[in-house]
């Protein structure tokens, strides 16, 4: 009872304030302290009479979620356990050991330590398998029981015991756990003389930080390849810092407008280190929320060419309003605007949640095509500098619409993916050709250059594969060779060295990439 006041009174702040900012001409609504009082009245009768025990709890998570979903998509629920992941992605950083792993055959493989971490500071080793956490075995393991057992208090210590490959007896660590960043930037490097490319996951407080850092390491670059694929947004600062990044002082970013939120206009504040460059961002139907704030912004004021396929239209604006026991609700309050008025959310139906992500689907695993007939329908905008035409409608249009290549997909290699057998196999591999491999290739560029997946690999992951349930198809195989062989490359390359030796891999074939780099040569 006293969580359920507890929350209610966090509502009626909410509302308190919505109401209060609310203009003269907005719709008269029920009395919202009459209808919580209702709510409390049929709860303590709920609770107090019911013929059977009820989990409170529970029932009023149920009736948040309820509530939540008979809104917009976005407005959702967050509970105390998820709360603290969420923090984690947003602040960039956790406490813990240091390590990458994966739970394989029952137990917890390390597939690579951190540069400098806690672990391999110790000497903890890729490939090494931990069998006890603090004295408890953890053989059978749950993947999602692992980081629990093994992230803390910064400060805190936790002994690991490891079996080695060629060591004949378990090996001890203790080792003290600290801060571990959680890097948004994925990749950066010279991907021409020339030209960047900058890959970046997600926008998070440190988001900036390193992206500055990486710009900074590449001091030739006259051009750049942002790219915002499969990055589904974050917070909106480092967005607007991101797109300020390349345009004048002044330039406005975003705009948001609400029922009861003020409008207000986001811009540049200072003149951008990157004004001059040639610009191409990368977008997908994944791009989402602070992606699409920095490419609507660079679109609109000409600033890049934006390649890729139409952006997944998320642009609502969120309250994050925090429970007393650690969940939150996530408000939706108001609209995302690019420079030009182009609403960035598409379109929805409240309560159909379950028709809008199916939708995402369906732009997901069939070929997209921007069509004539389409384009007419939807509201034309012109860009701030050149006046070309811009789209809108929801989401972000591309200025060039490159459709997915499915020439090559197979039921089978959509197996082998889903089912994590590609990245096991490359664990597996590496357990016993890292040094072989690292002896012959000094650098990630000469790996790149020179390593060829073989056909006795592929033999080696079909008959692995095989083990693991997956059924053999050497026709599927045969279609599908070309893509899994670079996936194998991209994946052995990211544990020898690290993501932007996996996206060295994989841009080397991905028309995207090339669209882009010829773009930028013209």
């Amino acid at each position: 009872m006293k969580r359920l006041l507890a929350i209610i009174c966090a509502l009626m702040v909410s509302v308190g304030v919505a109401a209060q900012s609310s203009n003269a001409d907005t719709k008269p609504q029920a009395d919202p302290s009459r209808q919580l009082q209702k709510l409390v009245q049929f709860y303590r009768y709920l609770v107090g009479f019911y013929i059977d025990e009820v989990d409170s709890e529970q029932l009023v998570e149920d009736a948040i979620v309820k509530m939540l979903s008979d809104l917009d998509p976005h407005s959702n629920y967050i509970d105390a356990d998820e709360m603290k992941g969420v923090r984690e992605d947003f602040d960039g950083s956790f406490s813990g050991i240091g390590v990458e792993f994966r739970v394989m055959d029952d137990t917890i493989r390390v597939v690579n330590t951190i540069a400098g971490g806690p672990s391999a500071e110790v000497g903890v080793m890729p490939n090494d398998r931990i069998i006890t956490i603090d004295g408890q075995s953890v053989i059978g393991v749950e993947q999602s029981k692992v980081p629990s057992l093994l992230r803390g208090k910064e400060g805190t210590k936790v002994d690991i015991e490891i079996a080695r490959h060629g060591e004949p007896r378990p090996l001890g660590f203790t080792i003290v756990r600290r801060q571990i960043p959680i890097t948004t930037v994925d990749a950066a490097y010279m991907i021409t003389p020339t030209t960047a490319y900058i890959k970046v996951n997600r926008f998070a407080r440190k988001t900036m930080e390193e992206f500055r850092e990486a710009m900074e390491s590449m001091p030739q670059a006259k051009q750049l390849i942002l790219d915002l694929r499969g990055n589904g947004g974050g917070l909106i600062d480092p967005a607007i810092e991101m797109a300020s990044y390349f345009l004048p002082k002044g330039s406005a970013v975003v705009s948001t407008e609400g029922r009861v939120i003020p409008t207000e206009t986001y811009s540049a504040r200072t003149d951008g280190k990157f004004l001059k460059g040639k610009v191409v961002v990368l977008i997908d139907e994944t791009s989402a929320s602070a992606s699409e704030i920095v490419s609507g912004a660079l679109q609109d004021w000409d600033r890049a060419t934006i390649i890729g396929r139409p952006s997944f239209g998320k642009g609502l604006v969120q309250r994050q309003i925090p429970m007393v026991d650690g969940s939150a609700v996530r408000l939706t309050v108001a609209r995302y605007h690019t420079p030009t008025g182009r609403v960035i959310q598409r379109p929805f139906e409240k309560g159909k949640r379950e028709e809008y992500y199916a939708n995402l689907m369906k732009r997901l695993t069939g070929d997209y095509a921007v069509d004539s007939v389409a384009l007419d329908t939807l509201p034309k905008y012109k860009t701030l500098v050149k006046g070309r035409t811009v789209y809108g409608g929801g989401g972000i249009m591309p200025d060039i619409t490159t459709p997915i290549d499915t020439s090559d997909y197979t039921d089978y290699w959509a197996e082998l993916s889903r089912r994590g057998v590609l990245a096991e196999y490359v664990v597996n591999h590496l357990d016993t050709h890292r040094a072989e491999l690292q002896a012959q290739y000094a650098t990630d560029d000469a790996f790149v250059a020179q390593f060829e997946v073989s056909d006795a690999m592929i033999e080696a992951l079909a008959q692995f594969a095989e083990a693991k349930g997956i059924a053999r198809r050497d026709e599927q195989m045969a279609i599908s060779r070309e893509s899994i062989a670079e996936v194998v490359k991209a994946l052995i390359a990211q544990r020898l060295w690290n993501t932007t030796a996996y996206f060295k891999v994989v841009n080397r074939t991905s028309p995207v990439v090339e669209r882009a780099i010829n773009i930028l040569s013209e």
